[in-house]
């Protein structure tokens, strides 16, 4: 595909108008309007600023030996960032859950001994229930800080 076809494209997924891409590049329709049929091609300063505004990269624009098969960066992109965000979330839900817990736990064996001694008693898992709930709490923090720094790792 050639960078006026891909950039015809890219236009009307994001659903403009020659007029409005125009005003976002500073340039004037008849220029969005020679790019996309090919009589010109952008100077370098404008292609940057395509390539920032699609958030597409300047060898997708161009390259003409883009198989056609191939997902364009915009929709590999979008699933990356939509999976980082999701990372990033569950690892915070995870370390405040934990830390949380914690919280909870230490107040709960400080206030109220009884109470901790019973969750010890109702356990049953091989440690005793103070153990258990240390355990979960350390647990749902580590999960959760794996989680984070994997997400800003690829970014």
């Amino acid at each position: 595909m050639a960078l006026s076809e891909k950039l015809y494209t890219l236009r009307k997924k994001s659903g403009l108008s020659q007029e409005q891409l125009a005003e976002e590049l500073n340039v004037s329709r008849q220029a969005i309007s020679k790019w996309e049929s090919g009589n010109s091609i952008p100077e370098s300063d404008k292609l940057v600023a395509i390539s920032n505004y699609f958030n597409v990269s300047l060898d997708y624009l161009l390259k003409d030996d883009e198989p056609s098969g191939v997902a364009s960066p915009t929709d590999e992109e979008s699933d990356s960032r939509e999976t980082n965000h999701t990372r990033w979330i569950l690892g915070i839900v995870a370390c405040i859950g934990g830390v949380i817990c914690l919280i909870v736990w230490g107040l709960l064996s400080i206030l109220s001994p009884t109470a901790s001694n019973r969750i010890s008693e109702s356990s049953t898992i091989s440690i005793d229930g103070n153990g258990a709930l240390l355990i979960a709490c350390i647990a749902a923090i580590v999960v959760g800080a794996t989680l984070l720094l994997k997400g800003s790792k690829r970014k």
